[in-house]
């Protein structure tokens, strides 16, 4: 099983819509909540090649971009390849 980490801050709209996504498939996560956590956030940018936004996401310590990437992944039926989950 892959391991997937994922950065939210508490009422992001998108974090909650990833982690839903995440839930529905049955998957366990590490989540980083960085709400008012400077240090935690410098990591989660640098990390992510400089990207601020939340979620970040994270396969096998590889940034694949945030809620929008994640769902992208999904449709295309690529993020159970990804995931190590088929094949």
């Amino acid at each position: 099983m892959s391991k997937i980490e994922i950065y939210t801050w508490q009422f992001c709209p998108f974090c909650l819509r990833a982690k839903a996504l995440l839930d529905k498939k049955g998957l366990l996560y590490e989540e980083y909540s960085i709400d008012g956590d400077d240090e935690a956030r410098s990591l989660m940018t640098t990390r992510a090649d400089g990207r601020t936004s939340v979620p970040q996401i994270f396969i096998d310590g590889q940034g694949i971009g945030g809620c929008d990437e994640l769902h992208a992944l999904e449709r295309a039926n690529k993020l159970n390849k990804l995931l190590g989950l088929e094949g």
